[in-house]
């Protein structure tokens, strides 16, 4: 008799709440949107839009860092109405090597470093959405955050030329070599933080291996090259030498593809076949970057 008022009293209790939940019968934007979205997300964080106050300092700072300089320039050029700009268009990146170095070392930590160390990477492999579209949109959404940066002074250097009245064809031809020196460089340098700063969920770690990688390879090849040039000054040592830092890598093609003076000691730019050598070496780093990416983020999708 108990146990039946107790079944009684349960039916009595139980209920079913309709809270509101709905198919849904909307447009499905598929593999294709997601990817987009991504990457437009990833590429505004990288100059912290979207994002807190404290976020968009650094980047806004080193973006204003990197086009001061040009602003500068280009005030002398008119006010002394030069015959040229004080500095190549190929050459503004290699002297403003360091803001950019620093630059990505603090956005590529940020754009994946976060979504390892929440755990949050098979989250988006649960939608319509693959691995290698994350690492895409990832590698896409870097690389033209760093054209941005490096293309910007350029961009307000040719402007400033062309108020300052200096010859159009010339500094037409030089942008144009500037933007594809800029490119490669964007290319190489993005797919390198990635790689190292998918390989650790903490984002200080990360920072520091890329500066490590980008700024510090650069001043220790440097350094050798100025030592080879002073005791021996032969020129295939300081060339080849190029190959071991990225900077040197993108002086090296600019000088035997752009027309771009050499920053190696010496003045001792590579010829045209050890050209090749630097520009199958940037293509490869670039290649083996995706694919290092690729690999890694099947395992963090499992």
């Amino acid at each position: 008799m108990a146990v039946e008022q107790s079944t009684a009293r349960g039916a009595e209790q139980t209920r079913i709440h309709n809270i509101g939940y709905r198919n849904y019968d909307g447009p499905r934007l598929g593999r294709a949107y997601a990817r987009r979205s991504l990457y437009s997300q990833s590429l505004r964080g990288a100059y912290g839009l979207g994002r807190s106050v404290k976020s968009k300092v650094l980047p806004m700072l080193l973006f204003v860092v990197m086009c001061a300089p040009a602003l500068i320039m280009v005030a002398v050029a008119v006010a002394t109405k030069a015959k040229d700009l004080p500095v190549e268009y190929t050459r503004y990146a290699i002297i403003m090597q360091a803001i950019i170095g620093l630059y990505v070392a603090s956005q590529a930590p940020q754009s994946v470093s976060r979504d390892l160390r929440f755990k949050t990477v098979p989250l988006y492999f649960s939608r319509p959405i693959e691995t290698a579209d994350y690492v895409r949109a990832k590698y896409a959404a870097l690389a033209s955050a760093m054209f941005i940066l490096t293309a910007a002074p350029l961009l307000v250097l040719y402007v400033g030329a062309l108020l300052a009245k200096l010859d159009f064809e010339h500094q037409t031809k030089g942008f144009a070599q500037a933007l594809v020196s800029v490119a490669l460089l964007s290319l190489l340098f993005a797919g390198i933080s990635l790689v190292i700063a998918a390989a650790t969920p903490r984002r200080g770690f990360g920072i520091a291996a890329v500066i490590a990688v980008l700024t510090i390879s650069y001043g220790a090849v440097s350094t050798i090259q100025a030592i080879a040039d002073a005791q021996s000054g032969d020129s295939n040592a300081i060339v080849w030498m190029g190959l071991f830092s990225p900077v040197t890598l993108i002086d090296g093609v600019q000088t035997a593809f752009l027309g771009a003076t050499s920053s190696y000691p010496g003045g001792h730019g590579p010829s045209a076949a050890q050209g090749i050598v630097h520009l199958l070496v940037v293509l490869g780093l670039v290649a083996g970057s995706y694919g290092l990416l690729m690999r890694r983020y099947r395992k963090v999708g499992l």
